[in-house]
């Protein structure tokens, strides 16, 4: 019979590479256990690791449109409810040009609430967000509209000339009673309208680019994301308000005041019509944003119950793996304190 010596130090060391075995685990158990899936997915998964590595990246890429839809979706909302603003301001330039029109209110009303409407647009027009230009298309960073009020702007030194060169006085000259009708609506048509409608507006009036923001909203699907400061119902509205504002400020007689009102709140109508279109299309766009916002949120829940099918456990089994490793631990812990106080001396006394 042979006999093998066993030391209560080889016992010790023993019991102290066994827990640290289990230790190990039970960092592996209780990551398993907090997040439900495997802690090590090459290891579970083997061969099938990488299609697991492949939907996680899909869902990264779908959680990305996700947030850039976010902003899209804000981007169009702040600016259908600027066109709100501008529309709801049209109507009462509308409500003040057709009573002048009338003769049920003076056309000093109609003048000022030109004037108020020229101020309104140009603020809400050069709305910023997170230091971006709502209406300034692809040129995000420049401010869009010119403001018409300061002196110096080319708007208001093109605007003057004009009608300088073209009645040879300015607004305000006493001169300006004797303009007609006739020659009131040909300035309007044939000098005015060009400046707005016209290129003049990109030199004088308009930084902003006629190209949109277009933004992916869907892995294959693409949405124009902003509205530019250069469309017709902008540029209507600008004239208007202008029209109203600025030559109404003279001396004119009854008949280039009915011109200059007239024109006006022609403008005024064809710049709200157009406007309440931009914000239908805006809001065709705010609809293709949530439905494809959706049906990513339905790809995304598809994917990581895949990813669960693939490196999920079972919550109960790792909880109980857990409870389980920690009563083995604590057992050793007890085991090793009880090994560590055995001596010969204390044996033989």
């Amino acid at each position: 019979m042979k006999t093998v010596a066993v030391s209560s130090h080889a016992i010790s060391q023993a019991l102290r590479y066994s827990m640290l075995r289990m230790q190990a685990e039970l960092v592996k158990g209780q990551k398993e256990a907090t997040t439900l899936r495997v802690a090590d997915v090459g290891l579970a998964l083997g061969a099938r690791a990488g299609h697991s590595v492949s939907l996680s990246r899909d869902v990264s890429r779908l959680n990305s449109l996700l947030d850039s839809n976010q902003l899209a979706a804000s981007r169009l909302s702040s600016t259908q409810s600027a066109l709100g603003q501008i529309a709801e301001r049209g109507e009462e330039l509308r409500s003040a040009l057709a009573a002048a029109l009338s003769g049920s209110s003076d056309p000093e009303i109609a003048r000022a609430d030109g004037a108020a409407m020229l101020d309104t647009l140009t603020a809400v027009i050069n709305t910023s967000i997170n230091g971006e230009y709502l209406f300034a298309g692809v040129n995000t960073d420049v401010q869009p509209l010119a403001d018409f009020n300061d002196p110096a702007s080319p708007a208001r030194v093109a605007f003057d000339n004009a009608f300088l060169t073209h009645f040879g006085f300015t607004q305000t000259d006493p001169a300006a009673a004797n303009i007609t009708q006739t020659q009131m609506e040909d300035f309007i048509d044939n000098v005015v309208t060009p400046q707005f409608m016209g290129a003049d507006w990109d030199t004088n009036w308009s930084s902003a680019t006629d190209d949109r923001i277009v933004s992916r909203i869907g892995l294959n699907e693409t949405a124009d994301t902003s509205v530019s400061a250069n469309i017709e119902g902008v540029r209507k509205l600008a004239m208007s308000s202008v029209i109203a504002a600025n030559l109404l400020t003279g001396p004119l007689n009854v008949g280039a005041v009915s011109a200059v009102i007239n024109r006006s709140l022609t403008f005024t109508a064809e710049a709200i019509a157009k406007i309440t279109d931009q914000r239908s299309e805006t809001g065709i766009q705010e609809n293709r944003i949530s439905n494809a916002t959706a049906r990513i949120e339905m790809q995304i829940d598809i994917f990581e119950r895949s990813i669960v099918d693939l490196e999920g456990v079972d919550p109960y089994e790792a909880s109980s793996k857990v409870s389980a490793l920690m009563t083995q631990i604590e057992t050793a812990y007890a085991l090793t304190s009880r090994i560590q106080q055995l001596s010969l001396l204390r044996f033989m006394s």
